[in-house]
């Protein structure tokens, strides 16, 4: 499966949330329906300033891009672009943006609605690992010193699941290589700076696509300015919450 997530689609399905108190805004960037195995999805938060979203879990694996703004996460500074991955039945947050608001995307192998308060975790928490991860931030305006052209700096190293965090600063026409884990589910190709060429497609900013595992890495060049990528590379699902709804 190869599945392309775009600023169009966003626009299109962007949408108050309303549940929340305050003007939080969502833009489903990418959608791939709602299989329980396989779904990549995608979607910008727009929180506003001086808010917080309270303590949470989800269900399933998350990563969490935030490309906008400032604030904390838990007790951690929150500067962009800073990258966070909750594993699934694993608490995090508070949330709480600064005086500019956060923006950051929600993403995910398998699709999943919502969250759940920390202050249920007592009826709706279950037993087993549970992971945090937190990359960054990474200055666009400014690269990381160890980043070669064309070739992936590891910001967090797979580990044996295949979690991982990579980032790629690509030369006009550079063509797109990195290495994957074969334990992982997939991994999302995510445009930082510059555009990235994919079939008919030409990527820009926040714009991504995802891999399943059993799909080739497709061709892709960056465009006149080059391109700055991030991949994430999605593990599994610990196999102790597989079978939980």
């Amino acid at each position: 499966m190869i599945a392309i997530g775009t600023r169009a689609h966003g626009k299109a399905k962007r949408r108050q949330l309303p549940k929340m108190t305050e003007h939080f805004y969502k833009s489903e960037w990418l959608e791939a329906g709602d299989d329980a195995t396989l779904s990549p999805t995608a979607f910008l938060v727009e929180q506003p300033p001086h808010c917080t979203l309270e303590p949470h879990f989800h269900r399933q694996n998350q990563f969490q891009v935030f490309v906008e703004g400032n604030g904390t996460i838990g007790s951690h500074a929150l500067d962009c672009v800073l990258v966070h991955y909750a594993g699934a039945y694993t608490g995090y947050g508070p949330v709480i943006s600064g005086p500019q608001g956060i923006k950051y995307f929600t993403i995910r192998s398998v699709c999943e609605s919502g969250f759940i308060p920390a202050t249920q975790a007592r009826e709706k928490m279950l037993r087993g690992p549970k992971r945090h991860l937190t990359v960054g931030p990474v200055n666009v305006s400014s690269p990381p010193q160890d980043a070669r052209p064309g070739q992936t700096l590891a910001l967090h190293p797979f580990e044996a699941d295949g979690l991982g965090v990579g980032y790629l600063q690509l030369v006009s026409g550079g063509q797109l290589h990195f290495d994957r884990h074969p334990a992982s589910d997939g991994v999302f190709v995510f445009v930082l700076q510059g555009q990235l060429k994919l079939h008919e497609h030409s990527l820009a900013p926040w714009e991504m696509f995802f891999i399943s595992r059993d799909e080739p890495v497709p061709d892709c060049m960056a465009g006149e300015q080059g391109a700055q990528i991030l991949t994430l590379h999605c593990p599994p699902k610990e196999s102790v919450y597989k079978d939980a709804l």
